[in-house]
């Protein structure tokens, strides 16, 4: 432990482990995914192997909130050096269905009918994708709908995403999760929705999350415009399957791959134009 903790660091309380957690577990039982950190850093960060030997960012986090998953055996220490790595551990797993199922049942109002023990075992999860009850889409919490398709390849053999492609709806989804985005402000980055119900916007405030990552995910949705916004939000954002997304957006079966590499591709320009290229690299 003593190569994690951060000396004088105050001790987080339960609820800022138990909201942290659903966020960085969420990106540590992704496959390739660790958690770095050396001792001169303040912070932690999560970054995953990638297909073609990079090591990208996908998450951050303090390093006393960290500590704490450590403590709990939610993380271990697989190796040490100048940048020690700690994976997920089956405990981490099981409490990352605990905690998801928890919230989902509070947010519904059916705490007192939350089995979360029971949810453990099982590896769907559902996540906001608008406003009301319905908006819900379901995920495999083990893998986001980016990661499967970037193992797909075209007729030609190649991988129908590439390395680059997804480092960008990576950094997407990363900023989104930086600024802390609940629910409620869901709503406000549903005008890049061109379907369904938008319901009420308003202004999540500077309480809301980090604004620097609210700004960057408001420039990257912009640039792509309507159409394509919808579909990097929907699949790298909200988590939503590709036919989700197709059915949500009234398309034809299959279509919706194509118009996220369109995305994607105009994505990936976007970084490298307008925000300086990919997250700099850990280790």
């Amino acid at each position: 432990m003593s190569e994690l903790m951060a000396i004088g660091a105050a001790t987080p309380d339960e609820e800022t482990v138990a909201r942290e957690a659903r966020r960085i577990l969420r990106r540590m039982n992704e496959p390739g995914a660790c958690l770095a950190v050396a001792r001169d850093m303040e912070n932690a960060v999560v970054v995953r192997d990638t297909a073609d030997g990079r090591t990208v960012r996908t998450a951050v986090v303090e390093r006393a909130v960290a500590e704490a998953m450590v403590l709990k055996d939610w993380l271990s220490c697989a190796t040490r050096g100048r940048i020690n790595r700690y994976r997920i551990t089956a405990t981490g797993r099981a409490a990352l269905k605990r905690l998801i199922a928890e919230e989902a049942a509070a947010k519904d109002g059916r705490a007192d009918e939350c089995d979360p023990f029971g949810d453990q075992h099982r590896d769907l999860d559902e996540r906001e994708v608008g406003a009301g009850p319905k908006n819900r889409t379901r995920y495999n919490l083990s893998e986001s709908p980016l990661q499967s398709l970037a193992r797909r390849k075209d007729r030609s053999g190649a991988r129908f995403l590439s390395a680059e492609m997804v480092a960008a709806g990576e950094r997407l989804r990363e900023d989104f999760e930086l600024a802390q985005m609940g629910p409620r402000i869901t709503q406000n980055w549903e005008r890049f929705l061109t379907s369904g119900d938008a319901g009420p916007r308003g202004d999540a405030g500077p309480a809301a999350g980090p604004q620097a990552a609210r700004d960057r995910v408001h420039r990257a949705l912009s640039d792509l415009g309507p159409g394509l916004a919808d579909v990097a939000l929907r699949t790298c954002c909200f988590l939503e399957g590709m036919e989700a997304v197709e059915r949500r957006m009234g398309w034809a079966a299959r279509s919706g791959k194509i118009v996220l590499r369109i995305a994607l591709q105009r994505l990936k320009r976007h970084y490298d134009e307008a925000e300086g290229g990919w997250s700099p690299m850990i280790g």
